[in-house]
């Protein structure tokens, strides 16, 4: 049995493709959802999904054991970012190497980094005239949206395009895939056991 810890900041929709993805699986599940955010929509989904969640601070992040203590005792094997926000801390990375997935809405390295994210990320690559923009899903390491890529899935950027065009294109996406490739990287190291 492989334990999932989904951490969210915001509306939680990829949470949601990712709870009902793995609703049908007897050998993965989803535990915990994590927040950063008190009035964020994900707590609402995760309560209807029936998803137990916690509320947790900057400090119980960074400057206590209090969120890997919850991880431990949801005995947790793998880290889910879908739409998190902040810098996974030092002692978090420790305990889980090469267990902790981020999804990125753009093609990784190009448009990563502190600030980009969402709307931003979209906006940049607009600006900048790309022929394209797509997903890039990876192993988080200490620097923003640097881990190595597991998969990446592009789609092209409409001349005329919104950031708002551009982002409903990418989410179709993060849909389609983060799910799947959450579960061929939990799939394959467990054959490797």
């Amino acid at each position: 049995m492989s334990n999932i810890a989904i951490f969210a900041s915001g509306s939680g929709t990829n949470a949601e493709r990712i709870v009902t993805y793995f609703a049908g699986r007897d050998d993965i599940r989803i535990r915990i959802i994590l927040c950063n955010a008190p009035k964020a929509y994900v707590l609402e989904r995760a309560r209807k999904l029936h998803v137990p969640s916690r509320v947790f601070t900057r400090e119980e992040l960074y400057h206590s054991r209090t969120v890997l203590d919850i991880l431990k005792q949801n005995q947790i094997d793998w880290i889910i970012l879908a739409g998190f926000l902040w810098k996974i801390p030092e002692d978090m990375l420790e305990a889980y190497p090469k267990r902790i997935i981020n999804i990125h809405p753009a093609l990784l390295p190009a448009y990563g980094g502190k600030g980009m994210y969402g709307h931003h990320v979209h906006q940049a690559v607009i600006d900048h005239h790309e022929p394209e923009s797509g997903i890039t899903i990876h192993y988080v390491d200490d620097q923003y949206d640097h881990g190595s890529i597991i998969f990446q899935a592009t789609c092209p950027v409409m001349a005329d395009d919104t950031p708002e065009q551009l982002a409903a294109r990418i989410h179709e996406l993060e849909y389609a895939y983060f799910p799947k490739v959450i579960a061929q990287v939990i799939d394959e190291e467990s054959a490797q056991k």
